[in-house]
């Protein structure tokens, strides 16, 4: 009995801590995990919240670039990380098809709970600008041509990975997937002619569409991409199930407080909304999402139950 008592006043005192805490936090600086390099869709996006929520908060928000292990480096420092509200996670997709394409992962699915979506980079699919592919229909029959269409990706599992996948299994392609070691190498190899196509997000393809290097001919989001108008999307040229994009969410290590989680919420839904924020975000091709934590949660288990087939289909393991 005494040892009841003690276990329940425990748990009571570690409640009204809890509770104390999310009362006055942030009282320090937060920190953005981004789990790969700087310079891409996700660490741009991340930077960009980071500076627009940071002001909402009322304390610096940090980013720290972790690469490694295809996301799973970042993810796993996060999930181990003390749930107290001061570090998050800023994934892409990997922090749900990791565990589709790797035999085990250190750390568990639920270790990491969902805070908000914060964006979208469709993926956009470009050849060189004299190539003689005009449109996914074009893109398709060539590749019924000969060995097959060379396609590069960011690696297995990787956004575009999924996107010749979609391509190979939905849209009846034929493609000899080349996997690179990032999204901006596999771009630079479709410039230099090394391979014929490849799909990426828009901050990354869309200097180089802009700069006549590339031409885009499908973005594979549900609507164009605002910067390139002219470019329709794959569901257009029909293709409906060719609907992927690079987007960017805000996790936490499970335990962290849900009021601490819902001031995250609020903080970044209120940046995203912000037209200085939407200023810097869209003409890059990024698009602001926000919503509610159930929200986010919704969009993850549509992502997993779509792509997880897409996954066995191509028989993606980890490289």
């Amino acid at each position: 009995m005494k040892f009841l008592l003690r276990a329940t006043l425990a748990a009571s005192m570690l409640a009204l801590a809890a509770t104390g805490h999310a009362d006055t936090w942030p009282s320090k600086p937060i920190h953005f995990v981004v789990p790969f390099g700087p310079g891409g869709a996700n660490d741009l996006v991340a930077r960009y919240v980071a500076e627009a929520a940071s002001r909402e908060l009322g304390q610096p928000i940090i980013v720290d670039n972790k690469p490694g292990a295809g996301s799973v480096l970042g993810a796993e420092i996060v999930a181990r990380s003390a749930p107290d509200g001061y570090t998050f996670l800023a994934p892409a997709a990997g922090v749900i098809t990791n565990a589709m394409i790797k035999k085990s992962m250190p750390y568990k699915e639920d270790d990491l709970v969902p805070v908000v979506f914060m964006a979208v980079s469709p993926s956009v699919i470009v050849v060189p600008p004299d190539s003689p592919i005009k449109d996914l229909k074009d893109l398709v029959a060539q590749s019924k041509k000969g060995k097959g269409l060379t396609f590069s990706t960011a690696g297995t599992g990787s956004t575009p990975h999924f996107v010749a996948a979609m391509l190979q299994h939905k849209g009846g392609a034929k493609l000899d997937v080349i996997p690179y070691k990032s999204g901006s190498e596999g771009v630079m190899a479709v410039i230099g002619k090394q391979v014929e196509a490849t799909s990426e997000g828009s901050p990354v393809v869309l200097p180089q569409v802009k700069g006549g290097k590339l031409r885009a001919i499908a973005s594979t989001w549900n609507r164009r991409v605002a910067a390139l108008q002219d470019v329709p999307t794959a569901q257009e040229q029909g293709f409906p199930d060719l609907v992927i994009g690079h987007w960017s969410g805000l996790f936490a290590p499970k335990g962290t407080p849900d009021e601490i989680l819902e001031k995250m919420n609020a903080a970044v839904n209120k940046a995203l909304k912000s037209a200085e924020l939407r200023a810097k975000l869209i003409p890059q091709g990024i698009d602001p999402q926000g919503g509610s934590r159930e929200d986010f949660r919704k969009f993850l288990a549509s992502e997993k139950a779509r792509l997880g087939p897409v996954a066995k289909a191509a028989q993606m393991q980890a490289d």
